[in-house]
Order: structure tokens, then sequence, then C-alpha cells
């Protein structure tokens, strides 16, 4: 039994409008994440879907990638990306899956999964905020962001509230990432800190300059690790 994640998987099977194969590096790419998927994962496998799961602008446009990743060995766990649309409630989600049999299909929101010694925690993060929080955590300005990143924190602390409940190990699994070229999202990584975070994954780099100036490697005690879909050529990566 392995624990693999993926990010940024941008199935677009019930909105045809919203191709990514136009984009280098996307040929082919659902079939490509199809063939290693089946390659890699078993049955008895989890994989964390890190974010920009589908484009579809709901759940019913979403249906069919949902179907796409149902069919697919292992249990999967996702959390939201800035472009998944379709996220909706918790219970309005659940309540979705659950009417069209999607029972491998699982939602990491102010919640972790337990993995033996460990636990998967996460949410989907958000930019840093220059200048608008202090060194104390203060909100020194007002800023939309300030709002989102504050409410991303919250869920991030609660999900690892809920690893530390258990005494289990917390992996962290973000959408954005917290240290990206010259810019850290302090909030999110006193977070991380806070709770003994020693790996952290995260998606949303797409594109060969961006994937470059990603952080990767372990920096001030927490190992970084880059999982856009792309950066991984469709493979997922085994965590443990």
């Amino acid at each position: 039994m392995s624990l693999y994640v993926l990010g940024d998987t941008h199935l677009s099977l019930g909105v045809p409008s919203k191709p990514m194969d136009i984009f280098e590096g996307w040929e082919n790419y659902q079939t490509l994440l199809a063939e290693n998927w089946r390659r890699l994962i078993r049955e008895d496998d989890t994989i964390v879907l890190a974010g920009d799961i589908s484009w579809g602008m709901n759940l019913a446009q979403a249906r069919a990638d949902f179907a796409f990743l149902h069919s697919l060995p292992g249990t999967k766990i996702i959390l939201k990306g800035n472009h998944d649309y379709w996220w909706n409630s918790m219970k309005k989600m659940t309540e979705f899956f659950a009417e069209n049999g999607f029972d491998s299909l699982h939602l990491l929101h102010n919640n972790c999964y337990p993995f033996g010694a460990y636990a998967v925690c996460g949410t989907r993060g958000w930019v840093n905020v220059p200048g608008e929080i202090n060194a104390a955590g203060q909100v020194v300005a007002q800023d939309p962001d300030v709002k989102v990143l504050r409410r991303e924190e919250q869920r991030l602390r609660v999900s690892l509230q809920a690893a530390a409940d258990q005494g289990l190990q917390p992996v962290a699994f973000l959408h954005y990432p917290p240290v990206y070229w010259n810019n850290r999202n302090e909030l999110i990584l006193q977070a991380l800190h806070d709770y003994g975070v020693r790996d952290c994954y995260y998606g949303h780099l797409h594109g060969a300059s961006a994937h470059a100036r990603a952080e990767k490697g372990r920096e001030d005690g927490i190992n970084y690790h880059l999982i856009s879909g792309d950066y991984l050529q469709f493979v997922p990566e085994k965590v443990f």
C-alpha cells in the first residue's frame, strides 16, 4: 500500500472548449496520465490530487472528469485548486459523489486522512500578500487577498491539528507554493513549522521558467516537492 501525489490534472472531458494540449508539455496528457497511473498505482494505493482537477464550471460539468478519475485504480484524495470552479460545500460535493457512485473520491477540506503513522493534510493555499502582514502576523493594510489568505491559513491549521489530535506525523499538500523564487508566504510557512511538517508537496506552477524558479529540496527544515502535472510529465510521484 503506497501513497502517491499529482497536481494539476486540468481534465476537460465535460468541457471540450478548454483543451490543455494546445500548450507545450501537455500533448496527449490525458492518455499519458491514464497509462502512467495504471502502470504505477494499485487498488490498495492512495493518490492525492493537489488541485486544478477539472475545468468544469460546476459539479455537473465536472462529472465526466470525476468518472474518469474514479475508473482509475486506488483511493483519490482531492483538494481545491484556483481553477476548480466546480468546488462547492462539503455536503453538496459529498452527496454528488455518492449519487454518482464515485466512492473512490474523497475531499481534503478542514480535515486529514490517516495513512499509517502519517496524515495527509492540506488546503489550497493562496498567493503571498507582500507588505500586508507584519512579523507578528498582524494585518497592517487592507487587501482582498489578506482575507482569503487568512482563511486558507486557518484551514491548513485545522487540517494539521486534526493530525496532531491523532498523534500522526503530518504531510502537507497544497495547491499554491508556499515559497516561490524570492516570494515567501509567511502565514502558511508559520503553520507548517508550528506543526512540525517535514515534507510539503505543491503544484500550480507551469512551464519551464516557472519550474526552474520553484523551490525544490530542503529549506529551513522542510522538504519541498513540486508535483505539477506537466513538471512530472503526468507520472504520479510516490510519497512513501
